[in-house]
């Protein structure tokens, strides 16, 4: 089964988070797999369209330094759990509807999860071609800066780092204002198309089980994901692909834009000895099996870059018509060759 037909049931506008095209999408993949055969499961839980009003909020507490330690306090309180995938705030906010997908074939013991998410991200204008590379920088600065704030209230010292965030407020909400959600053929169509595909052409073997986990809101905390860790065997190992559609190939061994989560397992093993991958230690951003390996979940991701980051990343050139079929069929034949690896239990 080609992995063309399922890039084909994702051609929309956009898949935004928590939207009604991510649902639309998500229609369409579960009326796919009932016509092969299958049980899909659609898995409804409560997300946030976009994560930019939480960071300007943190922007805000950062920004009033000059008035009390204790608003920069808790901003960077704020800042630390939100990049550790941890939202304590987000019981209020999480009010819009999405969804996940989950399908099994097979009956035994052991389990396999084939996951990549469907929604489609925002732009914004640090994803622009000229800066993107420099986002890990950028990160980094406004972490420390973050960190510093408290320390620095009430200096003279406090004002321009005032500034400095109110300004990343104002961007922040100019982005909410004007900015469009993506395509996403890459992120992640590529990934939903190769996993779907993989699903569906693997047979697994006596003692196993193959999972496929479709997730919304993945680009707004990984919301999809926490909200599948209930629906998972707790020995499930899983296997997650994220723009997948251009540049070199790589399996991240683990993954944290602060503290650092390594992966471990017999995929990870696996792809050490497969050929046609490179090792990354991923810092860039989160992927969905942030929530899985803080858990306790065997993961690995498999990712594309250029230059160090994933092609045309969150930016409007992110189409379909941009994606590298060769690139898309080696990710398959490379993932394809993980699952035997793992299942003669290599």
């Amino acid at each position: 089964m080609s992995w063309r037909q399922v890039l084909s049931l994702l051609h929309l506008p956009h898949r935004g988070s928590a939207t009604p095209l991510e649902r639309e999408a998500f229609l369409r993949l579960e009326a796919f797999l009932k016509e092969k055969g299958l049980k899909p499961r659609l898995l409804p839980f409560r997300g946030v369209a976009t994560y930019g009003w939480e960071l300007l909020a943190i922007s805000l507490l950062l920004a009033l330094s000059p008035l009390s330690p204790l608003f920069p306090l808790l901003g960077a309180l704020a800042f630390f759990l939100y990049f550790q995938g941890v939202r304590p705030w987000g019981f209020l906010l999480d009010r819009f509807p999405s969804q996940n997908l989950l399908a099994w074939k097979g009956g035994g013991e052991k389990a396999l999860v084939l996951m990549a998410h469907v929604d489609t991200a925002k732009t914004h204008f640090l994803y622009h071609p000229g800066r993107v590379r420099g986002f890990r920088q950028a990160f980094l600065l406004n972490a420390g800066l973050a960190f510093l704030a408290p320390f620095l209230a009430l200096t003279p010292l406090a004002w321009p780092l005032s500034l400095y965030f109110l300004l990343q407020a104002a961007l922040l909400l100019q982005r909410e204002r004007f900015a469009p959600y993506v395509e996403g053929g890459n992120d992640n169509g590529s990934g939903v198309a190769a996993a779907t595909a993989l699903f569906l052409e693997t047979e697994p073997p006596p003692g196993w089980r193959l999972g496929l986990a479709l997730t919304g809101c993945e680009e707004v905390g990984a919301l999809g994901a926490k909200a599948l860790l209930p629906h998972l065997p707790p020995n499930a190992l899983v296997l997650n692909l994220d723009n997948v559609g251009r540049g070199e190939l790589f399996f991240a061994e683990g993954e944290g834009m602060l503290l650092y989560f390594p992966y471990r397992g017999p995929l990870l093993k696996a792809a050490r000895e497969v050929p046609g991958a490179r090792p990354l230690r991923y810092h860039l951003a989160y992927f969905d099996t942030l929530p899985l390996t803080r858990r306790g979940f065997s993961c690995l991701t498999l990712v594309r870059l250029e230059g160090g980051v994933p092609p045309d990343w969150h930016w409007p050139t992110d189409t379909f018509a941009r994606l590298d079929e060769e690139a898309l069929d080696q990710t398959l034949a490379y993932a394809r060759s993980l699952l035997q690896r793992v299942f003669r239990g290599a």
